[in-house]
């Protein structure tokens, strides 16, 4: 040992130099700027890096049309859609290069000229009489404009990419297969119809009875259901709101703009350009007001109420809904579906109203924003003679209190603060919002003394439901002999009709696909079942209709339904192996730093 001494100390040195040279440069210590090799994720060993993962960010951003910027939290998403779809990719690279699939050039040719891209496909001026004109295509491959211009570039790039995924595809698809049997028994899961009766016991479950769970008990079904425990980070901030109070005066305003705008209208303006120019709604707005078409449950309820209330080329009068007020025109409905337009007035403060709130929210930031005093926020609270409020914020979900939506907050909180540090000021229409950090926890592995009171009461209601089932057994045999009714009186239990349902549907008061669902059609009608015990409860249920669907409406559909169903099938097969894929890859996700040590850096 000691004559290679010498040789360890020297490994020593190097090793730990160069460690913390790798980790400097990589700029997650804060000390210094991100640099061109510092990595977003590994994948397998794989980085990921943060310039490519930033620049593809910045493009989804860009790519989405808002008539307001992005709050962190809508930043956040973008930035977990796009880092999910870069891992998605490196996966799909490994799995390529495990099953030697590759794109040859001939492939690359072959599908550039025959195999045009979505973006190519739908080009307005390759299209003829509103139809895709290979012969168009063709002249424009053959053109000196498609290669100077970089278009033969980037269909190489697209279809080096696009070649080994349907590959790929086609060899995890290739065994879905679908019988003439089972095509048809989905099409009666999805087309006959059960009513029942039903007595239930659900579970009673008090805090008191959670809290008698023997911990040894609660300890085992943690380990067992480790998995269902898994939380997100959990964040309990102090968050002070400036208002934008509207007044009576800003809403008779945008009411009075709104009905000049309908007179207008009436007298001979186009609906459709004067809501290019007028509509808040910027997205519906570039389409002339166009909401497209569809059924009842797209709109909040004030909107889709008056929306009914409407004959077609009608008018509505100003139509107040969360988002504003509303001018509404149904171009066309049949039935319950509408093809309508709208024009969106918001209602505003007033200039002057306006600007004593931007001052005052000013006035809380130059107070506390950057303040190493927590105690600052009280401070400018107590000295503008706002509120401060308590807020419990979930990693990855944007926060709202009390209903009300608190923009950027979270993602802010789970984005490399401290407990103590105070955020910047935060806005949306109504106001502006700022922060302090009390106290976080981070999610990932579940851990027992975080999780046992969830565990607690779930063991509680396992056993509410062992208690139920001799009452739901002796009711079985006296609602089998004495009858439903009699015996549910004599229980002093309420008997609960059901309406017709399917084999996949979700069935108020019953739930969807448990062992309920299975007695309804699977029990004779008038049968009475044993007791059925799922999570929501223990069942004894009476079949009292059902209704088969008729095989000669199957037989019509067959050929069409095949195909639509073994597309489903082939998808369903993709996602389960993109699941299975991810939960077999070692992802080391580095944001969190990069996210603290860009905080530490920031002035």
């Amino acid at each position: 040992m000691r004559s290679a001494a010498k040789y360890i100390w020297l490994f020593i040195v190097v090793a730990f130099v160069g460690g913390f040279l790798l980790v400097e440069t990589s700029g997650l210590l804060g000390s210094s700027a991100l640099t061109p090799t510092t990595a977003v994720a590994e994948v397998n060993g794989r980085d990921i890096l943060y310039s490519d993962w930033q620049q593809r960010v910045q493009t989804a951003i860009g790519n989405q049309q808002r008539a307001r910027p992005l709050t962190q939290d809508e930043v956040r998403q973008v930035e977990n859609d796009v880092l999910d779809e870069m891992v998605m990719q490196v996966l799909l690279d490994q799995e390529y290069r495990r099953r030697h699939i590759s794109a040859t050039d001939e492939e690359l040719r072959e599908y550039a000229r025959y195999a045009p891209p979505p973006f190519l496909y739908n080009a307005p001026d390759l299209q003829t009489d509103g139809r895709f004109d290979p012969q168009k295509y063709q002249r424009l491959l053959a053109s000196p404009q498609a290669r100077q211009g970089g278009l033969l570039t980037g269909l190489e790039s697209y279809y080096r990419a696009e070649i080994p995924k349907e590959k790929l595809y086609e060899q995890i698809t290739d065994g879905v297969y679908l019988s003439d049997a089972d095509l048809w028994r989905a099409w009666r899961d999805e087309h006959d119809t059960a009513q029942v009766s039903y007595a239930v016991w659900r579970p009673d479950v008090n805090p008191d009875a959670a809290k008698a769970v023997a911990e040894a008990a609660a300890r085992a079904h943690f380990e067992q259901h480790k998995k269902e425990y898994e939380l997100p980070g959990h964040a309990w901030l102090s968050v002070v709101r400036v208002s934008r109070i509207i007044s009576a005066a800003d809403t008779a305003a945008a009411r009075s703009r709104l009905l000049k705008i309908r007179v207008e209208i009436s007298v001979g303006a186009k609906f459709e350009d004067v809501a290019k120019r007028e509509s808040e709604d910027s997205v519906s707005a570039a389409n002339g007001g166009d909401l497209g078409r569809g059924a009842r449950g797209r709109f909040v309820t004030e909107f889709e109420s008056a929306a009914y209330k409407l004959k077609p080329k009608e008018l509505s009068g100003p139509v107040s809904s969360p988002y504003g007020l509303h001018l509404i025109r149904v171009d066309e409905r049949k039935g319950d579906t509408l093809a309508l337009r709208h024009i969106l007035i918001r209602v505003q403060q007033s200039d002057s109203a306006a600007m004593a709130t931007d001052q005052q929210a000013d006035s809380l930031a130059r107070i506390a924003v950057g303040a190493e005093d927590p105690a600052m926020l009280d401070s400018a609270a107590k000295k503008l003679g706002l509120t401060i409020s308590p807020l419990e914020a979930s990693e990855g979900r944007p926060a709202a209190m009390g209903g009300t939506p608190v923009p950027s907050i979270s993602a802010w909180a789970f984005g490399g603060a401290k407990p103590g540090e105070i955020s910047e000021l935060f806005d949306d229409d109504g106001g502006y919002w700022i922060g302090r950090l009390d106290s976080v926890v981070s999610g990932g592995e579940p851990r027992f003394e975080r999780a046992q009171d969830a565990v607690r009461m779930a063991l509680a209601r396992e056993k509410s439901l062992d208690f139920a089932m001799p009452a739901a057994q002796q009711f079985a045999a006296a609602a089998a002999t004495a009858g439903f009714e009699v015996a549910a009186k004599q229980a002093n239990l309420a008997v609960v009709k059901s309406p017709a349902f399917t084999r996949v549907e979700f069935v108020p008061g019953i739930g969807q696909y448990n062992k309920a669902i299975g007695a309804a059609f699977g029990l004779p009608v008038g049968a009475v079942s044993a007791p059925i015990r799922t999570p929501d409860g223990v069942f004894v249920v009476r079949v009292e209709r059902r209704v088969n669907t008729e095989k000669t409406l199957f037989d019509k559909q067959a050929a069409g339904l095949q195909r639509q169903r073994l597309q489903q099938l082939r998808q369903q097969k993709l996602q389960l192996f993109h699941v299975d894929l991810r939960k077999s890859a070692k992802i080391v996700d580095h944001r969190k730093d990069i996210y603290a040590a860009a905080r530490r850096q920031a002035p």
